[in-house]
């Protein structure tokens, strides 16, 4: 079917069910970013690919809603469709129930499948509709009345994650979460978030797409533990040893079953849990708390560490040899930006260890560059020449750890411009980089030292500053992180030593180019005062930052020791690793400036 044909027969199946609007969001019953294609709805309805957004749906209307990393994108892919583009301003404001609100008459019923919506996200959107007498029909799964090739559930087998990269067995992390539950006085917990689920449990899969993860349940006990999973996913011998450690397997969709039986208080997340489920545990016992082990997943162990730094060199080699082919082909033809990304996966696959990329490449040449989550389509791609400005953003899932590393470099010389507004993006990055700051210290505040120097000018960035990285689990990991919005729980969360974040400001010229210089930094102690004590960041990532368009003018010394201090890390760390040649390659980009 055409695009606007799904959107006909969705509105054939409202008018069957007596539905006026229907929202359809981007998540799974499990709020995952990236979902399976079984549950890829809003893709399939609008033909809108980005990894976030909703649409929603009424006899006389098709809204896509998208915030600004996505504009420029969503526009191409809704062209020629019935589908409307609303440009989300900020990532917490709830423009599509203003519309709704301003659209639905009072009487008019919203559907929307209860299992896609978090308990918190349905309170709120219930709240907000009750003000003008809108009622929400919350057990409706169209998609799948008027999907008829529907995917099934993924059926890849799982598999153990080592305790020599996981530096933790699953019987001790599930011992960590029982003494949290036990203080909140818990005799269940129900996880139902899928990178919760295997880093306590030390399992993998590839379920999601660029995330090894697998696609389950879980409900912790005080003594047993239960992993909701399809069980011909398991194999005999990881079924004997989730027995050993007190989980019992049973069928995916028994959870509700489970929870209905229950007859001692669970702990549930509302921000996660999702409505279906939370109306299946009697009411009596339910017990409202956070996810216990995003906390624990989020500060990185001395192991995890020490594999995260053979990532980073793995990664490091991987892009060297990269750009060293890029410019080597373009002496000879141009190259698409989907061929780019296709030999830079390649090059990491080459480093051993390797599960895929962490997300889609972001390969952005010239204007490209200023659609913030670009992906290159095979058909139609841009045609990297040797002028202009390449962006480049991607990262890799190796069993030591995830990586995600955006660098921008000239292929050409830079124009004044050009060159002051990427300095101003690379002394927002030394600024953060170099930061020290008192324990207990968020992500708001430390966001506006990337940000201080465009905003000088009168410029900035519609996108976070830096995300939390799991641990070769999601590339984007709560709870921390750095964003100017204070609703955010990035903004709200202190940062702690062992947390690995992305330092990552940027600049767009929409239509000319895109600017976006970033590392993973990871949060160590720097010292103790009789102001208690200081934290600091360490850049893991490896590889050099493009001086070309630096004007070297706007850099302060402190600024150019730390670019000179950081590429020298690169050529000590990288040089074990190369041949002659490309070591002469990465003398070259390390020089001091």
């Amino acid at each position: 079917m055409t695009i606007n044909h799904r959107l006909q027969k969705l509105r054939e199946a409202m008018r069957a069910h007596h539905i006026d609007a229907y929202l359809i969001p981007s998540s799974d019953p499990h709020q995952s970013e990236y979902v399976a294609e079984h549950w890829a709805s809003r893709q399939w309805i609008s033909g809108f690919t980005g990894s976030a957004g909703l649409a929603i749906v009424t006899p006389q209307h098709a809204g896509l809603w998208t915030d600004s990393r996505y504009w420029l994108q969503a526009a191409a892919e809704l062209r020629d469709t019935a589908w409307v583009l609303h440009r989300q301003e900020g990532d917490a404001l709830p423009e599509h129930i203003t519309w709704l609100q301003a659209n639905l008459p009072p009487g008019s019923t919203l559907g929307i499948d209860g299992a896609l919506f978090s308990v918190g996200q349905w309170r709120f959107l219930r709240k907000q509709l009750q003000k003008y007498s809108i009622e929400i029909a919350d057990k409706f799964d169209l998609i799948a009345e008027i999907r008829p090739d529907r995917p099934a559930l993924p059926a890849g087998m799982i598999f153990e994650y080592d305790r020599q990269f996981a530096g933790e067995n699953r019987a001790d992390k599930l011992r960590r979460v029982r003494e949290q539950m036990r203080a909140q006085a818990a005799d269940f917990h129900l996880v139902t978030t899928l990178d919760d689920i295997a880093w306590t449990l030390n399992l993998r899969g590839a379920d999601i797409p660029f995330n090894p993860l697998i696609i389950s349940y879980l409900i912790i006990g005080l003594e047993m533990s239960w992993l909701f999973i399809q069980p011909e996913k398991v194999p005999d011998e990881i079924k004997r040893a989730l027995n050993e450690d007190g989980v019992v397997v049973q069928p995916y969709e028994q959870i509700t079953s489970f929870l209905q039986q229950v007859t001692a208080p669970v702990l549930i997340d509302d921000h996660s849990v999702n409505l279906q489920l939370y109306r299946a545990i009697p009411e009596a016992w339910r017990l409202q708390g956070e996810t216990i082990p995003i906390r624990l997943k989020a500060v990185k162990n001395a192991t995890e560490i020490a594999q995260l730094r053979t990532a980073m060199c793995k990664d490091g080699v991987a892009l060297l040899r990269f750009f060293r082919w890029l410019e080597q082909a373009l002496t000879e033809a141009p190259v698409t930006e989907y061929e780019a990304g296709r030999q830079l996966n390649a090059f990491r696959q080459a480093q051993g260890d390797y599960f895929g990329e962490s997300f889609s490449a972001i390969v952005g040449y010239n204007s490209n560059g200023a659609i913030v989550h670009y992906r290159p389509d095979e058909q139609d791609s841009a045609v990297i020449q040797t002028q202009g400005i390449l962006l480049l953003d991607s990262g890799g899932q190796y069993l030591q750890g995830t990586t995600d590393i955006t660098r921008t470099v000239a292929l050409g010389p830079p124009d004044t411009e050009q060159q002051l507004h990427y300095t101003l993006v690379l002394k927002g990055h030394i600024a953060l980089a170099m930061a020290r700051f008192p324990a207990g210290t968020t992500g708001v505040q430390l966001d506006t030292l990337a940000r201080q120097f465009l905003w000088q000018q009168g410029l900035n960035f519609g996108h976070g500053t830096g995300h939390g990285v799991g641990f070769f689990l999601c590339v984007h990991e709560p709870p921390q992180g750095f964003t100017s919005n204070p609703a955010h729980q990035r903004s709200r969360t202190a940062l702690q030593p062992g947390m690995l974040t992305s330092n990552e400001p940027g600049f767009y010229q929409t239509g000319a180019y895109g600017i976006r210089i970033e590392n993973l930094v990871l949060c160590v102690p720097a010292s103790e005062t009789v102001y208690g004590a200081f934290l600091q960041f360490e850049t893991l990532s490896l590889f050099p930052i493009d001086t070309q368009l630096i004007d070297r003018s706007l850099l302060t010394d402190a600024e150019r020791q730390w670019l000179n201090d950081y590429h020298q890390k690169v050529l000590q760390n990288l040089s074990p690793y190369l041949n002659a040649a490309e070591l002469a390659w990465l003398q070259t980009r390390c020089a001091a400036i």
